[in-house]
């Protein structure tokens, strides 16, 4: 039974990550705009039904790496023992996820490129990453010592932690003559220096 659920779950992945790369090929070749669901279907070879079980619309197929690796970000997280400072569980996480990073992937890169020519995908974007900061804010929170202003110190600590790893992210990609997991080191010690 276990062998079959294991099989299960590794072709539900494998069909979802085959619709992301497609969806992505497709738009970098005929243009976001061009691009349906269906042709992304098509594409793939599976139903537009298929398709419908994996994402909701073609935004969501596109930025699903992205999704994955903040979810993995997430949950280095709370991996991170409980006592922890915020803001050093944090930077542990990050350089735990950006230390497999240090070359630029191909489809990852395509990606980036379609969201700088395209706002509808930085306004999904910034929706994506709104939901990741809420959950981030709630996993500092549980850390820091209760008080009137916890709430907030955890809001600032989760959105200065994603845009101070967004900007270094981006940066790499436009100056990828440094190791991602020293810039992303870099930006965060910018953030703590006073």
């Amino acid at each position: 039974m276990d062998t079959t659920v294991g099989r299960r779950e590794r072709k539900k992945a494998a069909t979802r990550q085959t619709l992301h790369e497609v969806a992505l090929r497709l738009a970098a070749e005929q243009g976001l705009d061009r691009v349906t669901v269906e042709a992304i279907a098509d594409a793939a070879d599976v139903s537009r039904r298929t398709f419908s079980n994996y994402f909701a619309n073609k935004e969501e197929a596109l930025f699903h790496a992205d999704l994955v690796r903040i979810r993995r970000l997430l949950e280095l997280v709370r991996a991170r023992p409980a006592d922890e400072h915020p803001w050093t569980a944090l930077s542990r996480a990050a350089e735990q996820l950006t230390a497999a990073s240090d070359y630029l992937d191909p489809l990852w890169l395509a990606q980036r490129r379609l969201i700088r020519a395209h706002p509808s995908l930085a306004a999904y974007q910034i929706t994506v990453y709104g939901t990741v900061e809420r959950e981030l804010t709630a996993e500092i929170c549980r850390r820091l010592p209760e008080s009137p202003e916890a709430p907030l110190r955890a809001r600032v600590l989760a959105a200065g932690f994603l845009n101070a790893l967004r900007a270094a992210t981006q940066h790499w990609i436009d100056h990828p003559d440094r190791p991602l997991t020293e810039l992303v080191h870099d930006a965060f010690t910018y953030l703590t220096d006073r």
